[in-house]
């Protein structure tokens, strides 16, 4: 310590200040709080803070199949914004693509699409092709981005393919632009399924962690533990009230987004209640499993919200698109339930699609809850011991 600084602080005060640089310096959480996280979030806001969206899925139909319609295709898909997931065979297999959820735009070429090029349609005119873009507009922002990606790149593709035919002149494509399932583009329609995921998400598993960690913190634990109820019955007993409680803010935002912002409701009611209640156990046996390893309230809150509100936020494709992620982040966004139940969502309320489309999230969400609910009971039985 420099010699100004001995000066200013008298013998007393300069020792309990070293003395608290030590403590701090002894004490790893704090220093994971202070150094560990502003280094994870700027890496983290880094990667996925972007509104460029990478290697997203199109369904292509191509009845011509020609030599044009081929390069085009080819040069979207190696442009890095675009992969073809799908080379549909009729007009009347996009609604079922697009009700999977894994398509998010389609490429729609005429059958004659090559001699529309070359010929003009009439005396005196350039040739023009019409080509149609079709986009899932149930998250409208990235499908008006890559609408306005396929809309560059075909105009960069017909720049190029004016130069080398040289003197026969330039055609031009009309493209056709198509919003499914949300025309108008409102935000709303990703806006609610977004935020009805974080609030069950936060209500579940934020405020039934805290509830048991403060009955620990209290010593009203061991009044419990010595009751004739079984574990199993009191991690259910403790989570009743919270799944009551979720199941009634489910209704709220479902209601408002209907009555007051236009939501559509083109699926089953029951099915998404039933959903609803589903994600909610899987979040509820997250606090639990939470609270059975934190040892107070304060850190039950801290897990819940770093482990839970930002990762939920940022990397379950609620805000940004998961495609254009780094393969980890995906893996992470992977583990989270948000992630499985914002397309179950807007697959029931946008789509009106089913359990033929969205039982693979339902098996997942199903296998989440077993999985927390099974960590959590061992857990409490250890005490129980």
């Amino acid at each position: 310590m420099s010699l100004s600084t001995r000066l200013l602080l008298p013998g007393r005060f300069r020792a309990f200040v070293v003395k608290e640089f030590r403590h701090i310096l002894r004490d790893r959480r704090t220093l994971l709080i202070l150094f560990g996280m502003p280094v994870a979030q700027v890496l983290l806001f880094g990667f996925v803070l972007t509104t460029e969206v990478k290697n997203a899925a199109i369904a292509v139909l191509d009845p011509s199949k020609d030599a044009e319609s081929i390069g085009l295709t080819n040069r979207l898909a190696s442009s890095g914004y675009f992969r073809v997931e799908k080379h549909l065979e009729s007009a009347a297999d996009l609604e079922p693509a697009f009700r999977t959820g894994k398509i998010k735009m389609a490429v729609v070429f005429p059958p004659d699409f090559a001699q529309t090029l070359i010929e003009p349609t009439a005396p005196g005119q350039q040739p023009t092709a019409a080509l149609q873009l079709i986009g899932d507009a149930s998250d409208p922002n990235t499908a008006t981005t890559l609408i306005y990606y396929a809309n560059a790149i075909i105009a960069t593709w017909q720049q190029e393919r004016a130069a080398k035919l040289g003197t026969q002149g330039p055609a031009v494509i009309a493209t056709e632009t198509r919003m499914r399932y949300n025309p108008e583009q409102k935000a709303v329609f990703n806006f609610v399924p977004g935020v009805m995921t974080l609030i069950l998400m936060l209500v579940s598993a934020m405020m039934t962690s805290i509830t048991i960690a403060r009955e620990k913190e209290l010593g009203t634990m061991e009044v419990l533990l010595v009751s004739p109820l079984k574990p199993i019955q009191i991690i259910l007993g403790k989570t009743a009230p919270y799944l009551v409680l979720s199941f009634v803010n489910a209704a709220v935002v479902v209601l408002l987004g209907i009555v007051v912002f236009g939501m559509p409701m083109r699926g089953s009611v029951l099915l998404l209640a039933a959903e609803c209640v589903l994600y909610m156990f899987v979040a509820l046996s997250l606090g639990i499993f939470i609270s059975t390893r934190a040892k107070d309230q304060m850190t039950a809150m801290f897990i819940s919200a770093l482990g839970l509100l930002m990762p939920t936020v940022l990397l379950s494709g609620f805000i940004f698109p998961r495609e254009s992620m780094p393969m980890p982040l995906q893996v992470i966004g992977g583990a989270l339930p948000a992630t499985w139940f914002n397309p179950v969502i807007k697959g029931i309320m946008i789509k009106g699609v089913g359990l033929e489309v969205l039982w693979k999230e339902t098996l997942v969400l199903g296998g989440m809850a077993v999985f927390f609910l099974a960590l959590s009971l061992r857990n409490f039985k250890d005490r129980l011991e």
